[in-house]
Protein backbone atom coordinates (compact mmCIF):
# COMPACT_ATOMS: atom_id res chain seq x y z
CA UNK A 1 0.00 0.00 0.00
CA UNK A 2 1.54 3.52 -0.51
CA UNK A 3 0.81 5.06 2.77
CA UNK A 4 0.80 3.09 6.30
CA UNK A 5 -0.36 4.26 9.88
CA UNK A 6 3.15 4.31 11.85
CA UNK A 7 2.16 5.82 15.04
CA UNK A 8 -1.21 6.88 16.51
CA UNK A 9 -1.38 9.45 19.23
CA UNK A 10 -3.57 9.15 22.22
CA UNK A 11 -2.16 11.93 24.72
CA UNK A 12 -5.08 15.00 24.27
CA UNK A 13 -7.59 14.69 26.18
CA UNK A 14 -10.41 16.39 23.97
CA UNK A 15 -10.48 17.70 19.89
CA UNK A 16 -7.43 17.74 18.41
CA UNK A 17 -7.41 20.58 16.44
CA UNK A 18 -4.42 21.38 14.79
CA UNK A 19 -1.24 19.84 14.05
CA UNK A 20 2.32 20.84 12.10
CA UNK A 21 6.03 19.73 11.44
CA UNK A 22 9.41 21.03 11.68
CA UNK A 23 12.35 19.24 10.52
CA UNK A 24 12.59 17.24 13.59
CA UNK A 25 9.52 17.75 15.77
CA UNK A 26 5.83 17.34 15.92
CA UNK A 27 3.34 20.10 17.31
CA UNK A 28 -0.02 19.03 18.22
CA UNK A 29 -2.82 21.61 19.55
CA UNK A 30 -5.80 20.60 21.54
CA UNK A 31 -9.18 21.65 22.79
CA UNK A 32 -7.32 20.52 25.95
CA UNK A 33 -5.46 23.97 26.09
CA UNK A 34 -2.64 22.48 25.80
CA UNK A 35 0.29 21.88 22.68
CA UNK A 36 2.10 18.83 22.70
CA UNK A 37 5.46 17.83 21.12
CA UNK A 38 7.10 14.90 19.40
CA UNK A 39 10.41 13.54 18.08
CA UNK A 40 10.20 12.72 14.67
CA UNK A 41 12.92 10.07 15.49
CA UNK A 42 10.68 7.77 17.46
CA UNK A 43 7.55 9.78 18.38
CA UNK A 44 8.36 10.03 21.58
CA UNK A 45 7.10 12.85 23.70
CA UNK A 46 9.25 15.86 24.77
CA UNK A 47 10.04 15.82 28.16
CA UNK A 48 9.14 19.45 28.41
CA UNK A 49 6.06 18.39 26.82
CA UNK A 50 2.54 19.48 27.12
CA UNK A 51 2.68 23.41 27.03
CA UNK A 52 0.47 24.88 29.38
CA UNK A 53 -0.46 28.65 29.27
CA UNK A 54 -3.53 29.14 27.35
CA UNK A 55 -6.70 29.19 29.46
CA UNK A 56 -8.80 28.19 27.02
CA UNK A 57 -8.96 25.92 23.53
CA UNK A 58 -5.83 26.11 21.35
CA UNK A 59 -7.11 26.31 17.89
CA UNK A 60 -4.00 26.39 15.86
CA UNK A 61 -0.18 26.11 15.74
CA UNK A 62 3.10 25.98 13.58
CA UNK A 63 6.81 26.17 13.45
CA UNK A 64 8.36 29.30 11.99
CA UNK A 65 10.40 27.79 8.64
CA UNK A 66 13.70 27.64 10.96
CA UNK A 67 12.00 25.52 13.55
CA UNK A 68 13.37 27.36 15.70
CA UNK A 69 10.46 29.14 17.13
CA UNK A 70 6.51 27.30 17.57
CA UNK A 71 3.17 29.41 17.84
CA UNK A 72 0.18 28.76 19.55
CA UNK A 73 -3.27 30.72 19.64
CA UNK A 74 -5.98 30.16 21.34
CA UNK A 75 -9.74 31.75 22.36
CA UNK A 76 -8.34 33.61 25.26
CA UNK A 77 -6.99 36.32 22.79
CA UNK A 78 -3.41 35.04 22.36
CA UNK A 79 -0.94 34.44 20.42
CA UNK A 80 2.20 32.58 22.16
CA UNK A 81 6.00 32.13 20.74
CA UNK A 82 7.42 29.12 21.95
CA UNK A 83 10.94 27.85 22.60
CA UNK A 84 10.37 24.38 21.36
CA UNK A 85 13.83 22.75 22.33
CA UNK A 86 13.13 23.80 26.16
CA UNK A 87 9.54 24.55 26.24
CA UNK A 88 10.38 27.99 27.40
CA UNK A 89 7.42 30.96 26.44
CA UNK A 90 9.26 33.74 24.30
CA UNK A 91 6.50 36.35 23.95
CA UNK A 92 2.68 35.99 24.61
CA UNK A 93 1.28 38.75 22.15
CA UNK A 94 -2.24 39.79 22.63
CA UNK A 95 -4.74 40.67 19.99
CA UNK A 96 -5.61 44.10 20.40
CA UNK A 97 -9.44 43.66 20.33
CA UNK A 98 -8.92 40.85 22.95
CA UNK A 99 -11.15 38.66 20.29
CA UNK A 100 -10.02 34.77 20.40
CA UNK A 101 -7.25 34.34 17.89
CA UNK A 102 -8.63 31.07 15.48
CA UNK A 103 -5.32 31.31 13.09
CA UNK A 104 -1.70 32.44 13.29
CA UNK A 105 1.16 31.81 10.70
CA UNK A 106 4.50 32.29 9.89
CA UNK A 107 6.73 34.57 6.84
CA UNK A 108 8.97 32.22 4.97
CA UNK A 109 12.12 34.54 6.03
CA UNK A 110 10.26 34.28 9.62
CA UNK A 111 10.36 37.82 10.45
CA UNK A 112 6.84 38.08 10.49
CA UNK A 113 3.96 36.34 12.55
CA UNK A 114 0.18 36.73 11.14
CA UNK A 115 -2.53 36.27 13.62
CA UNK A 116 -6.60 36.52 12.05
CA UNK A 117 -9.35 36.31 15.24
CA UNK A 118 -13.01 35.93 15.32
CA UNK A 119 -13.96 39.36 15.42
CA UNK A 120 -12.40 39.55 11.36
CA UNK A 121 -9.01 41.91 12.85
CA UNK A 122 -5.79 40.54 11.51
CA UNK A 123 -2.64 41.50 12.96
CA UNK A 124 0.79 40.97 11.56
CA UNK A 125 3.73 41.31 14.45
CA UNK A 126 7.63 41.19 14.28
CA UNK A 127 8.63 37.84 15.31
CA UNK A 128 12.08 39.39 16.57
CA UNK A 129 10.56 42.29 18.35
CA UNK A 130 6.99 40.55 19.10
CA UNK A 131 5.26 44.40 18.21
CA UNK A 132 2.59 44.82 16.20
CA UNK A 133 3.33 46.01 13.38
CA UNK A 134 0.37 46.50 11.61
CA UNK A 135 -3.46 45.62 11.91
CA UNK A 136 -5.99 44.99 9.36
CA UNK A 137 -9.66 43.35 9.40
CA UNK A 138 -12.17 41.99 7.03
CA UNK A 139 -15.94 43.33 7.09
CA UNK A 140 -17.53 40.10 7.69
CA UNK A 141 -17.18 36.62 9.72
CA UNK A 142 -14.14 35.21 12.04
CA UNK A 143 -10.76 34.94 9.73
CA UNK A 144 -9.72 30.95 10.53
CA UNK A 145 -7.72 30.45 7.73
CA UNK A 146 -4.34 32.17 6.56
CA UNK A 147 -1.39 31.45 4.01
CA UNK A 148 1.60 32.95 2.95
CA UNK A 149 2.96 32.75 -0.57
CA UNK A 150 6.12 31.11 -1.16
CA UNK A 151 8.48 34.44 -1.23
CA UNK A 152 6.29 35.86 1.48
CA UNK A 153 5.68 38.82 -0.90
CA UNK A 154 1.88 38.80 -0.06
CA UNK A 155 -0.69 36.19 2.54
CA UNK A 156 -3.57 34.94 2.20
CA UNK A 157 -6.65 34.71 4.89
CA UNK A 158 -10.11 33.20 4.15
CA UNK A 159 -13.30 33.98 6.66
CA UNK A 160 -16.20 32.31 8.32
CA UNK A 161 -17.86 34.19 5.42
CA UNK A 162 -16.36 32.16 2.60
CA UNK A 163 -13.96 35.63 1.36
CA UNK A 164 -10.67 34.85 0.28
CA UNK A 165 -8.53 38.30 0.99
CA UNK A 166 -5.10 38.83 -0.28
CA UNK A 167 -2.67 40.93 1.48
CA UNK A 168 0.42 42.53 0.89
CA UNK A 169 3.68 42.62 3.24
CA UNK A 170 2.84 46.20 4.33
CA UNK A 171 -1.02 44.60 5.07
CA UNK A 172 -2.73 46.29 2.18
CA UNK A 173 -5.39 44.36 1.17
CA UNK A 174 -4.49 43.59 -2.82
CA UNK A 175 -7.76 41.63 -3.68
CA UNK A 176 -11.01 40.10 -2.03
CA UNK A 177 -13.38 37.29 -3.37
CA UNK A 178 -16.14 35.40 -2.81
CA UNK A 179 -14.94 31.80 -3.11
CA UNK A 180 -17.11 29.39 -0.99
CA UNK A 181 -20.73 29.88 -0.20
CA UNK A 182 -20.69 28.24 3.13
CA UNK A 183 -17.14 29.76 4.60
CA UNK A 184 -13.55 28.79 4.57
CA UNK A 185 -11.71 26.56 7.04
CA UNK A 186 -8.39 26.29 5.33
CA UNK A 187 -6.28 27.26 2.90
CA UNK A 188 -2.94 26.59 1.85
CA UNK A 189 -0.30 27.85 -0.81
CA UNK A 190 1.87 25.82 -3.07
CA UNK A 191 5.25 25.93 -3.28
CA UNK A 192 5.35 25.69 -6.86
CA UNK A 193 5.97 29.11 -8.44
CA UNK A 194 3.78 30.95 -9.91
CA UNK A 195 4.73 33.93 -12.29
CA UNK A 196 3.15 37.25 -10.96
CA UNK A 197 -0.24 37.36 -8.99
CA UNK A 198 -3.37 36.92 -10.32
CA UNK A 199 -6.39 34.79 -8.67
CA UNK A 200 -8.84 32.72 -10.69
CA UNK A 201 -10.33 29.47 -10.37
CA UNK A 202 -8.91 26.72 -11.33
CA UNK A 203 -11.00 23.84 -10.20
CA UNK A 204 -12.91 22.04 -7.39
CA UNK A 205 -11.85 18.70 -5.76
CA UNK A 206 -15.25 17.08 -4.67
CA UNK A 207 -14.00 13.43 -3.07
CA UNK A 208 -15.38 14.23 0.13
CA UNK A 209 -19.46 13.69 1.00
CA UNK A 210 -19.34 16.70 3.81
CA UNK A 211 -18.01 19.90 4.60
CA UNK A 212 -13.99 19.98 4.57
CA UNK A 213 -11.80 20.94 7.19
CA UNK A 214 -8.39 21.09 6.44
CA UNK A 215 -6.60 20.81 3.84
CA UNK A 216 -2.63 21.02 2.84
CA UNK A 217 -0.12 20.54 0.41
CA UNK A 218 2.78 18.43 0.57
CA UNK A 219 6.02 20.71 0.75
CA UNK A 220 6.95 19.60 -3.54
CA UNK A 221 3.54 20.77 -4.31
CA UNK A 222 2.84 17.59 -6.00
CA UNK A 223 0.01 15.89 -3.69
CA UNK A 224 -2.70 17.59 -1.83
CA UNK A 225 -4.63 16.31 1.39
CA UNK A 226 -8.07 17.06 2.71
CA UNK A 227 -10.06 16.20 6.01
CA UNK A 228 -13.35 16.53 6.34
CA UNK A 229 -16.39 15.77 8.59
CA UNK A 230 -17.14 12.66 6.53
CA UNK A 231 -14.16 11.14 8.90
CA UNK A 232 -12.10 10.50 6.03
CA UNK A 233 -8.77 11.68 4.86
CA UNK A 234 -7.93 11.98 1.08
CA UNK A 235 -4.69 12.68 -0.92
CA UNK A 236 -4.95 13.64 -4.54
CA UNK A 237 -2.20 13.64 -7.22
CA UNK A 238 -2.54 17.77 -7.71
CA UNK A 239 -1.23 17.46 -11.54
CA UNK A 240 -4.09 15.10 -12.81
CA UNK A 241 -6.31 15.69 -9.50
CA UNK A 242 -6.91 11.37 -9.46
CA UNK A 243 -7.19 10.12 -5.82
CA UNK A 244 -3.83 8.77 -4.77
CA UNK A 245 -6.02 7.30 -1.54
CA UNK A 246 -8.52 7.61 1.11
CA UNK A 247 -7.74 6.94 4.78
CA UNK A 248 -11.16 6.18 6.92
CA UNK A 249 -8.70 5.57 10.34
CA UNK A 250 -10.76 8.08 12.80
CA UNK A 251 -13.84 7.95 14.12
CA UNK A 252 -14.75 11.34 14.29
CA UNK A 253 -14.32 14.49 12.14
CA UNK A 254 -10.83 15.11 10.87
CA UNK A 255 -9.96 18.67 11.46
CA UNK A 256 -6.23 18.74 10.88
CA UNK A 257 -3.88 17.46 8.16
CA UNK A 258 -0.21 18.31 7.41
CA UNK A 259 2.60 16.98 5.62
CA UNK A 260 6.34 16.93 6.83
CA UNK A 261 8.82 18.83 5.02
CA UNK A 262 10.83 16.63 3.62
CA UNK A 263 10.16 13.45 5.22
CA UNK A 264 7.56 11.85 3.41
CA UNK A 265 5.15 11.71 6.38
CA UNK A 266 1.75 12.77 7.16
CA UNK A 267 -0.39 14.18 10.51
CA UNK A 268 -3.90 14.01 10.41
CA UNK A 269 -5.85 14.76 13.64
CA UNK A 270 -9.72 14.22 14.69
CA UNK A 271 -12.04 15.35 17.42
CA UNK A 272 -11.65 11.29 18.35
CA UNK A 273 -8.50 13.25 20.10
CA UNK A 274 -5.91 11.03 18.09
CA UNK A 275 -3.60 12.19 15.73
CA UNK A 276 -2.93 9.37 13.33
CA UNK A 277 1.13 9.35 11.84
CA UNK A 278 0.99 7.92 8.07
CA UNK A 279 3.70 7.32 6.28
CA UNK A 280 4.55 7.44 2.26
CA UNK A 281 5.84 3.96 0.40
CA UNK A 282 8.43 6.30 -2.04
CA UNK A 283 8.55 3.93 -4.57
CA UNK A 284 4.97 3.51 -5.00
CA UNK A 285 4.53 7.01 -5.13
CA UNK A 286 6.78 7.15 -7.83
CA UNK A 287 5.09 4.55 -9.85
CA UNK A 288 1.84 6.23 -9.72
CA UNK A 289 3.78 9.15 -10.81
CA UNK A 290 4.65 7.34 -14.62
CA UNK A 291 1.16 5.72 -14.99
CA UNK A 292 -0.27 7.91 -17.11
CA UNK A 293 -4.03 6.91 -17.29
CA UNK A 294 -4.50 5.86 -13.68
CA UNK A 295 -7.24 3.95 -13.22
CA UNK A 296 -10.55 5.24 -12.60
CA UNK A 297 -12.24 6.05 -9.29
CA UNK A 298 -14.97 3.19 -9.83
CA UNK A 299 -13.48 -0.06 -9.57
CA UNK A 300 -16.60 -1.41 -10.35
CA UNK A 301 -16.14 0.55 -14.23
CA UNK A 302 -12.43 -0.76 -14.67
CA UNK A 303 -11.22 -2.08 -17.91
CA UNK A 304 -8.86 -4.85 -18.35
CA UNK A 305 -6.04 -2.34 -19.45
CA UNK A 306 -6.98 -0.43 -15.77
CA UNK A 307 -6.47 -4.00 -14.19
CA UNK A 308 -2.88 -4.30 -16.12
CA UNK A 309 -1.71 -1.06 -14.51
CA UNK A 310 -3.07 -1.75 -11.56
CA UNK A 311 -1.56 -5.00 -11.40
CA UNK A 312 2.08 -3.76 -12.55
CA UNK A 313 1.88 -0.98 -9.67
CA UNK A 314 1.58 -3.72 -7.32
CA UNK A 315 4.71 -5.61 -8.79
CA UNK A 316 2.31 -8.14 -9.63
CA UNK A 317 3.42 -8.04 -13.02
CA UNK A 318 3.72 -11.93 -13.88
CA UNK A 319 -0.47 -11.74 -13.77
CA UNK A 320 -0.75 -9.55 -16.22
CA UNK A 321 -0.90 -11.88 -19.20
CA UNK A 322 -2.94 -15.20 -17.08
CA UNK A 323 -5.74 -12.02 -16.31
CA UNK A 324 -5.54 -10.81 -19.88
CA UNK A 325 -6.04 -14.36 -21.26
CA UNK A 326 -9.30 -14.97 -18.93
CA UNK A 327 -10.66 -11.45 -19.72
CA UNK A 328 -10.88 -9.75 -16.35
CA UNK A 329 -11.74 -6.32 -15.58
CA UNK A 330 -12.58 -4.12 -12.64
CA UNK A 331 -15.67 -5.91 -12.06
CA UNK A 332 -14.33 -9.63 -12.25
CA UNK A 333 -11.29 -8.57 -9.82
CA UNK A 334 -13.70 -7.44 -7.18
CA UNK A 335 -15.32 -11.23 -7.51
CA UNK A 336 -11.97 -13.10 -7.67
CA UNK A 337 -11.38 -15.80 -4.85
CA UNK A 338 -8.86 -18.25 -3.63
CA UNK A 339 -10.49 -21.07 -5.48
CA UNK A 340 -10.89 -19.13 -8.67
CA UNK A 341 -7.12 -18.20 -8.95
CA UNK A 342 -5.94 -21.83 -8.06
CA UNK A 343 -8.60 -23.24 -10.38
CA UNK A 344 -9.78 -21.42 -12.96
CA UNK A 345 -6.57 -19.12 -13.20
CA UNK A 346 -4.41 -21.91 -12.49
CA UNK A 347 -1.77 -19.25 -10.48
CA UNK A 348 0.85 -22.18 -9.25
CA UNK A 349 2.56 -19.59 -6.58
CA UNK A 350 1.17 -19.58 -3.34
CA UNK A 351 2.75 -16.42 -2.78
CA UNK A 352 2.08 -14.56 -5.44
CA UNK A 353 -2.03 -16.49 -4.53
CA UNK A 354 -2.25 -14.49 -1.49
CA UNK A 355 -0.67 -11.10 -2.21
CA UNK A 356 -3.42 -10.61 -5.03
CA UNK A 357 -5.77 -11.75 -2.82
CA UNK A 358 -4.43 -9.02 -0.17
CA UNK A 359 -4.15 -6.39 -2.73
CA UNK A 360 -7.98 -7.42 -3.86
CA UNK A 361 -9.10 -7.41 -0.38
CA UNK A 362 -7.75 -3.63 0.32
CA UNK A 363 -9.68 -2.11 -3.18
CA UNK A 364 -13.15 -3.63 -1.73
CA UNK A 365 -12.15 -1.63 1.72
CA UNK A 366 -11.99 1.08 -1.17
CA UNK A 367 -14.98 0.31 -2.42
CA UNK A 368 -16.87 0.17 0.57
CA UNK A 369 -15.44 3.39 1.83
CA UNK A 370 -15.93 5.14 -1.71
CA UNK A 371 -19.83 3.96 -1.52
CA UNK A 372 -21.19 2.73 1.75
CA UNK A 373 -24.12 2.01 -0.12
CA UNK A 374 -26.33 4.07 2.69
CA UNK A 375 -28.14 6.24 0.91
CA UNK A 376 -27.31 9.72 2.01
CA UNK A 377 -30.53 10.29 3.88
CA UNK A 378 -30.15 7.70 6.11
CA UNK A 379 -27.12 9.12 7.48
CA UNK A 380 -27.06 12.00 9.98
CA UNK A 381 -26.11 15.27 8.84
CA UNK A 382 -23.84 15.83 11.74
CA UNK A 383 -22.04 12.67 13.04
CA UNK A 384 -22.27 11.01 8.75
CA UNK A 385 -23.78 7.75 10.99
CA UNK A 386 -26.31 5.66 10.21
CA UNK A 387 -29.06 6.75 11.69
CA UNK A 388 -31.36 4.31 13.85
CA UNK A 389 -34.65 5.90 13.65
CA UNK A 390 -34.40 8.85 10.46
CA UNK A 391 -37.48 11.01 10.42
CA UNK A 392 -37.50 13.17 7.06
CA UNK A 393 -38.93 16.85 7.96
CA UNK A 394 -40.03 19.11 5.27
Amino acid sequence: SMVKLICTIADHGDDVNCCAFSSSLLATCSLDKTVRLYSLSDFTELPHSPLKFHTYTVHWCCFSPSGHILASCSTDGTTVLWNPQNGQMLAVMEQPSGSPVRVCQFSPDSTCLVSGAADGTVVLWNAQSYKLYRCGSVKDGSLVACAFSPDGNFFVTGSSCGDLTVWDDKMRCLHNEKAHDLGITCCDISSQPVSGFELKYKSTLSGHCAPVLACAFSHNGQMLVSGSVDKSVIVYDVNTENILHMLTQHTRYVTTCAFAPNIHLLATGSMDKTVNIWQFDLETLSQARGIEDQPKQFIEDWSEDDVSTWLCTHSLKDLVDIFKVNNIDGRELLNLTKESLTDDLKIESLGLRSKVLRKIEELRTEVKSLSSGIPDEFICPITRELMKDPVIAS
